[in-house]
C-alpha cells in the first residue's frame, strides 16, 4: 500500500479558516475527484464533519482519538494501525486533512499531489513545514483563474526521494 497526500493550500501553506477551505477552485476539486476516486480517504474528524456529505466512490477512514466517535458508513480508527489493516488490499490510500492527519502522514507517504491556490488569505489551519529535499518535483502544471476558478493554481506532484 501506497501512503499518498493531496492537499490544496496557499504558498504560505494556508488549507482552512474555520473549518472550511477558504476558497472554491472547482478545477481543483475535479483534479482531487480524479486522483481519489475509487480509493480509501484517510482524515481527521474536523475535516470529515467539514465534508458536504460522504464522498461517492472513495471509502472514509476517520482517523481520530475520540474512541467513542461513531458515523455509520465510515471507519473509524484511532491509530494508523487500524488505517493499514482497514486498507490492506488498496494500492493507493489517500490522506486528504487536515493539519494533524498531514503532520502524521508527512513521514511516511511516497507522494504529495499539491494544488498551490495563488493568493493569500487569512487562515487558522496550516499545511506541516516539510523538507522540500525530502522530495522530487515530479509535474508541475499551471492554471489560469477564469470564470469558475477565481485563483490561479498550480497542480504539482512529488515523489519522495529514495532513501
Amino acid at each position: 500500500m501506497e501512503i499518498a497526500i493531496t492537499v490544496a493550500m496557499t504558498p504560505q501553506r494556508l488549507i482552512g479558516y474555520n473549518n472550511r477551505i477558504p476558497w472554491h477552485q472547482p478545477a481543483d476539486l475535479q483534479r482531487f475527484k480524479k486522483l481519489t476516486m475509487g480509493h480509501p480517504i484517510v482524515m481527521g474528524r474536523k475535516t470529515f464533519e467539514s465534508l458536504p456529505g460522504f464522498l461517492p466512490g472513495r471509502q472514509h477512514i476517520v482517523l481520530t482519538r475520540d474512541k467513542h466517535y461513531d458515523r455509520r458508513g465510515c471507519f473509524i480508527a484511532t491509530s494508523w494501525e487500524q488505517v493499514a489493516d482497514a486498507t490492506r488490499d488498496s494500492t493507493t490510500v489517500f490522506v486528504i486533512g487536515g493539519a494533524e492527519v498531514y503532520r502524521y502522514a508527512l513521514p511516511i507517504a511516497k507522494r504529495m499531489y499539491m494544488t498551490i491556490v495563488q493568493v493569500r488569505l487569512a487562515g487558522d489551519v496550516y499545511f506541516p513545514a516539510w523538507q522540500r529535499s525530502d522530495w522530487q518535483e515530479m509535474t508541475r502544471e499551471f492554471r489560469a483563474k477564469d470564470e469558475h476558478n477565481k485563483f490561479d493554481m498550480e497542480f504539482v506532484q512529488y515523489r519522495r526521494v529514495p532513501q
